[in-house]
């Protein structure tokens, strides 16, 4: 068979797969906290006929090998963590994070290690618990579940997390709870696992450990929290199109490719007739 049949399959295989991602970033264009996904593509290994010949000075020139490509593979399918653009909602438990880091979500008392989210989207439930849209706890500095106590009839949220109540007789005061923000020192590394939530992996930080940390600290490098503001998908409908039109049309040369060797083995079959 034809080297440029299985080159073609490859290619192929490699466009369907970039046709995917973006047509996820597509579907999630007004997701909050969503980042836009990107393919990579890398050769595969070449076959080499024939090999290198060194030079021989005052004698001969050297020769380079002859190779012949194989086709293409997906390299890897990276997540872009750039910043997504900023809505203005005006509700006090929308959250957005100005800069770098992560709200820390457990959806179970017994979970060790909490899920990491962009997406702000918090409300207070029955029990006076913050909480996302699926229930998940929003988890303070100490790693534990934010409750506020009954006497609080408001509240606001300063840029380092810190939760101000209004108590019913109308005075103001610290509760002394920090949201907690979780610092990733690899954020592609993360998985996605649906919900706008992440896990940590051990390429996100080393072993996957992880700290809670005050927002808007600057030694720790973690953003500043934005209430009344959500952050909405990163994902650029102009470049997608674009890369769609790039996709479509390498698809295309690729299935072109495989018909062409078709025609030619089928020319091959009939010399004997």
């Amino acid at each position: 068979m034809l080297r440029s049949m299985y080159s073609g399959v490859s290619g192929m295989r490699g466009f369907q797969t970039k046709l995917d991602v973006i047509g996820n970033n597509v579907a999630n264009v007004n997701t909050i906290g969503f980042k836009a996904g990107r393919v990579m593509f890398k050769d595969i290994l070449s076959q080499t006929v024939s090999g290198v010949t060194a030079p021989v000075d005052g004698v001969t020139g050297g020769i380079n090998a002859k190779q012949v490509g194989l086709g293409v593979t997906v390299g890897s399918i990276d997540v872009i963590h750039t910043p997504g653009s900023d809505m203005t909602t005006n509700v006090p438990t929308d959250l957005r994070i100005d800069g770098d880091g992560f709200f820390a979500v457990r959806a179970t008392e017994e979970q060790e290690t909490p899920y990491l989210t962009r997406a702000g989207d918090f409300r207070l439930d029955a029990n006076r618990q913050l909480v996302n849209g699926d229930g998940g706890f929003l988890l303070s500095t100490d790693g534990e579940p934010i409750v506020l106590d009954e006497a609080v009839t408001a509240f606001s949220i300063s840029q380092n997390g810190s939760i101000i109540a209004i108590n019913a007789d109308g005075s103001s005061e610290d509760t002394n709870i920090r949201i907690a923000i979780v610092k990733v020192v690899n954020p592609g590394g993360l998985q996605k696992i649906g919900g706008n939530l992440y896990r940590l992996t051990p390429n996100a930080n080393p072993e996957g450990e992880f700290e809670y940390l005050e927002a808007n600290n600057a030694e720790a490098g973690t953003g500043a929290i934005i209430a009344g503001h959500l952050e909405m998908s990163n994902v650029d409908l102009t470049s997608e199109f674009t890369e769609m039109i790039v996709a479509q049309r390498g698809f295309q040369s690729n299935s072109r490719i495989i018909t062409t060797s078709d025609e030619i083995l089928q020319e091959v079959v009939n010399l004997k007739r």
